[in-house]
């Protein structure tokens, strides 16, 4: 994309699902190198996906970081649960990869925090969101990274970018449960573990949680439904510039 990009060529990025779909609803079910390239150009004719700009070299900075981070952390969790059932011979070597990926963890923290800090609009950001109760680091950082267009959506592709959009699966009288998927994982991740707390220290996201599990709401559906509302919350504070205001969001 990156070369692309330098010779000013236009990018689409889609979900390979959806082009052999396209092809399997042509009656197409053979697979070659010709076959895909003319599939693909007439998806791009027919389908006319939104064009994608590429993110400049720091926000992708930032989404190497995040992403070691996540294998790093994954990496911590594994440790901790091998650390449960080994033995108390083993117990040394584990803590000390424990020791050794708290650091490295810390490490890109610390380069997370160093690279917002060099543009003055990412630091702004990140202060903002900051002043959320229930939005710490980990999700500030990922939001600046995988989703730099935060401030310039509307409340439906904020939710679809994060994966949060429910979806319908009716059929005549049938209704179907209504369910999220697509959008970008890491968000959906970070976000989900950030409300667990924030319905126990953000007011707004207390009494909204409260009110639908009232309503007979399973919880996990209810936590969505505030995940849901909390990046519409964030999306408004980043268009507007502006720092947390609790009267203003209790409904």
């Amino acid at each position: 994309m990156e070369a692309l990009a330098g010779a000013q060529m236009p990018v689409v990025v889609v979900q390979p699902m959806n082009i052999r779909q396209f092809a399997k609803a042509q009656g197409i079910l053979a697979k070659t190198d010709k076959i895909d390239a003319r599939i693909i150009a007439q998806f791009g004719a027919v389908m006319k996906p939104d064009i994608r700009p590429i993110s400049s070299k720091k926000v992708r900075h930032i989404r190497d970081l995040l992403a070691r981070k996540r294998q790093l952390m994954e990496m911590r969790t594994q440790e901790l649960n091998r650390q449960q059932k080994a033995q108390k011979s083993l117990q040394a070597t584990l803590n000390r990869i424990l020791k050794f990926l708290n650091k490295e963890i810390e490490w890109v923290n610390i380069r997370l925090a160093k690279k917002v800090s060099e543009v003055t609009e990412w630091e702004a950001t990140y202060n903002i969101l900051l002043s959320v109760p229930g939005i710490g680091d980990g999700v500030a950082f990922t939001l600046l990274g995988e989703l730099p267009e935060l401030g310039s959506l509307t409340n439906r592709q904020v939710a679809a970018l994060c994966g949060l959009a429910p979806y319908n699966r009716d059929s005549g009288a049938i209704k179907g449960k209504r369910r999220i998927k697509g959008g970008r994982a890491p968000i959906r991740t970070v976000l989900y573990m950030a409300m667990l707390s924030a319905i126990q220290c953000n007011s707004v996201m207390k009494i909204f949680f409260d009110r639908l599990v009232a309503e007979g709401k399973h919880k996990k559906v209810a936590l969505t439904a505030c995940m849901r509302k909390m990046m519409t919350i964030l999306n408004a504070m980043i268009r507007d510039r502006r720092a947390w205001q609790e009267a203003e969001f209790i409904k």
